[in-house]
């Protein structure tokens, strides 16, 4: 009867693990006074640019201090975006690596006429650096598909976001032109 009870338990931890609820991409502490909501498309050049050119900077001056956390947010503007947040979120233990890949590559496998071509390049992309992810399974997965749906549904109705990136910072839209200057005068405000 044990032997029975703990095979059933086996595999109901089995099958619950396999459905877990995706989790949102994050960098910095928890506990931090300030977060930020990123609402990005990984086809945008705009969200590329914060990827490369503010983040760093914000990480190692207000996140990795535990003052920030930032929470990057699914808004895909086109199929291309859709499908490449989809990978983004399908590994849990690399999604932030991956996200900033994706970003930091981006004309790497942002290529194609087609959603079929650039899958295919972004299937290439992804194996070309390793991430352990099963790229079929990740892109056809609907519970990703919802989540990453549901960032931009949320994101229209609760923030108004049009565009990308759009940045929310303690619940409210950040308003000023987008750059490191702009974003540090605001967030030395609310320290």
């Amino acid at each position: 009867m044990k032997k029975l009870l703990f095979i059933f338990i086996a595999i109901f931890a089995l099958f619950n693990s396999s459905n877990a609820e995706a989790i949102r991409i994050t960098s910095g502490k928890e506990s931090a006074k300030i977060t930020i909501i990123a609402y990005e498309s990984l086809t945008c050049s705009h969200c590329a640019d914060f990827h490369k050119n503010i983040y760093p900077q914000l990480k190692k001056d207000f996140i990795n201090p535990g003052l920030v956390k930032i929470e990057f947010r699914h808004f895909p503007l086109d199929a291309a975006a859709f499908n490449a947040s989809k990978i983004a979120q399908c590994n849990q233990q690399q999604s932030l690596e991956i996200l900033e890949g994706l970003y930091n590559n981006q004309q790497a496998w942002i290529k194609g006429e087609t959603v079929e071509e650039l899958n295919d390049n972004l299937k290439k992309f992804i194996e070309k650096k390793g991430y352990k992810i099963d790229f079929e399974k990740c892109i056809n997965d609907k519970k990703i598909e919802d989540f990453v749906l549901n960032d931009r549904i949320e994101g229209a109705k609760n923030f108004k976001v049009n565009s990308t990136p759009t940045i929310i910072i303690n619940n409210k839209k950040f308003d000023k032109s987008l750059n490191y200057k702009n974003l540090k005068k605001t967030l030395e405000k609310l320290i």
